[in-house]
């Protein structure tokens, strides 16, 4: 089979196309042929050793497809389910041997693609939206990035509980993305000098009720000075590269505001939970009341472009490499 190997931490062009032995599958496992892989920020992580991996290691946290082989343990999946799953290492291949564990069943109506697209992001989304700051009918929330793949989805949560949306981002063609998901104001961070001036005014001095920020370095000053008092800044993700340690006295200072950053891994702990949060997910996609911009489609191949158009924030919406 074809996979995509990283035989040394770098940049994109430590991505390198390779041949390997389709995987048998071992205890507790089943073996799942790809039918789509997602792109994520976190196998950028994985590629430059910022989230230490044994080496080689063949990238990717999210994918789905059909399963093809079980262990002989296995009674969860059968040969022939389809499936996604997020969380574990290994997508950017055409077959993938995933414990069965982390593997989710897929709605008829949802195609591989969108279930490829959505879970990661999606499940990570659900938990900023439901568990981290559950949003309440007329909260206000400044969503960075907010064309980009999770802030669509984080948008479209928010909207449909009752939430009000402040996005950034930084081009007019993604201002009128983002307010295609239901941003009811849009900051292009590249025009205004303050962000959090701006995020002031529009919230008649009071600020945000949270922030939902992936985007790290670049936006935390801005993130924390948004936030009314005993706000929440959720920081899920550091795009721009890592905050700088934070003496806590800043939170203080900001108005007793709470600074969480959480790992999915830790919102998905127990089996039941997870199915319950994946279900909720692709079960909003299969009633087409939550919406996955699929934007880029790359052939395996060209993982090494997917990333290099994820860093240079050239997309929006999500990328997906197609084994």
């Amino acid at each position: 089979m074809h996979v995509i190997q990283v035989s040394e931490f770098g940049g994109p062009e430590v991505l390198v196309p390779a041949v390997a032995e389709v995987p048998e599958p071992g205890p507790g496992q089943a073996v799942v042929q790809v039918a789509a892989a997602g792109v994520n920020f976190i196998d950028v992580y994985h590629r430059t050793g910022r989230y230490p991996n044994d080496l080689p290691l063949t990238p990717g946290m999210e994918a789905a497809g059909r399963v093809v082989a079980v262990a002989p343990d296995v009674d969860q999946v059968a040969v022939g389910d389809r499936v996604a799953w997020a969380n574990q290492i290994g997508a950017y291949a055409e077959y993938a041997a995933v414990p069965v564990g982390y593997l989710v069943p897929v709605p008829d109506v949802v195609s591989d693609e969108s279930a490829a697209a959505v879970l990661l992001q999606g499940m990570t989304a659900h938990m900023l939206t439901h568990d981290i700051h559950r949003v309440r009918s007329g909260d206000t929330i400044l969503v960075h990035a907010a064309a980009g793949g999770m802030g669509l989805l984080l948008t479209q949560l928010v909207t449909a509980m009752g939430g009000r949306v402040i996005g950034t981002v930084s081009t007019a063609a993604k201002e009128e993305l983002a307010r295609g998901a239901g941003a009811a104001e849009v900051i292009r961070y590249t025009e205004v000098d303050d962000v959090a001036a701006k995020v002031r005014e529009l919230t008649d001095g009071v600020g945000v009720d949270a922030v939902y920020d992936g985007v790290g370095a670049s936006t935390f000053d801005a993130s924390l000075a948004s936030l009314r008092r005993r706000g929440v800044l959720a920081l899920y993700g550091a795009a721009s590269g890592p905050v700088p340690p934070v003496d806590p006295i800043r939170l203080m200072r900001a108005g007793s505001v709470w600074l969480t950053r959480p790992t999915m891994v830790d919102y998905t702990a127990t089996r039941a939970e997870l199915l319950e949060r994946a279900g909720d997910v692709l079960g909003r996609v299969a009633a087409g009341t939550l919406h996955v911009a699929v934007s880029e489609r790359y052939p395996l191949a060209e993982a090494r472009r997917a990333h290099e158009d994820l860093e240079g924030r050239r997309t929006t919406g999500k990328l997906l490499l197609i084994p």
